[in-house]
């Protein structure tokens, strides 16, 4: 198992040779610095760990030069990826397994402290499973989070969106583990399995595929190779 990490520019549509219509979600996913590679002996599992985009870091300047504003990267990023061969540490890590489940994967990809992937490790046709963060909508009613159904509109009723009772009395005298309720709704982690590459432009970096994955525009994903 291999895979990338990506930015979700949005969705399109394109037409294959029978002439049907796929909606398509479009990954820019540009190389993938290696930043470390963990071994079974000493993770448990075969890894490696990539970055994307990049980081600010602290200019070098005279000692009565004042620092600019905002956010730097720190030392210890920044020596990290320096290891990399990397001038700035990149603006997200993740780590990503090489090898499936016992007996699924026998072949394991090897790679080396300052390769670099990119989309050319997938093939039109491959079965992938995309990860990001679904869409925040903060805190949100039963009957928008949980899709309930809700009260009559008629007859008097002034309980239109209310969960109702949400729990007995007497016994047990408390409201059951896992009652769904009222929360904060979205900016979740999510998986997406079973969806399919058509279309790879290298030049551009871009990965065109069929249907939709969670999170925003310009939401960090990761694309993964599926069994």
């Amino acid at each position: 198992m291999i895979g990338i990490i990506g930015r979700k520019v949005g969705m399109t549509q394109i037409f294959n040779e029978q002439g049907q219509q796929i909606p398509c979600t479009v990954v820019e996913a540009p190389p993938n610095p290696v930043l470390m590679v963990r071994d079974r002996a000493t993770a448990g599992m075969a890894q490696i760990q990539l970055g994307y985009g990049e980081q600010r870091v602290r200019r070098a300047s005279a000692a009565r030069e004042r620092a600019p504003r905002g956010r730097r990267a720190a030392r210890a990023a920044v020596g990290h990826a320096a290891k990399a061969g990397l001038a700035a540490p990149p603006r997200v890590l993740r780590s990503i397994r090489l090898d499936d489940a016992p007996g699924k994967s026998p072949e394991i990809p090897t790679y080396a402290v300052g390769d670099r992937v990119d989309v050319g490790v997938f093939a039109v046709g491959d079965a992938v499973k995309v990860t990001g963060t679904t869409k925040g909508r903060g805190f949100q009613g039963v009957v928008k989070r949980h899709s309930f159904g809700g009260g009559p509109n008629t007859h008097g009723n002034t309980k239109h969106r209310r969960p109702g009772s949400i729990g007995p009395g007497t016994d047990p005298s408390r409201i059951i583990k896992g009652k769904r309720m009222p929360g904060h709704y979205g900016a979740e982690r999510h998986t997406q399995t079973h969806l399919r590459v058509e279309r790879i432009d290298t030049e551009r970096h871009l990965l065109y595929i069929r249907g939709a994955v969670a999170g925003p525009k310009n939401g960090i994903v990761i694309v993964r190779k599926q069994g």
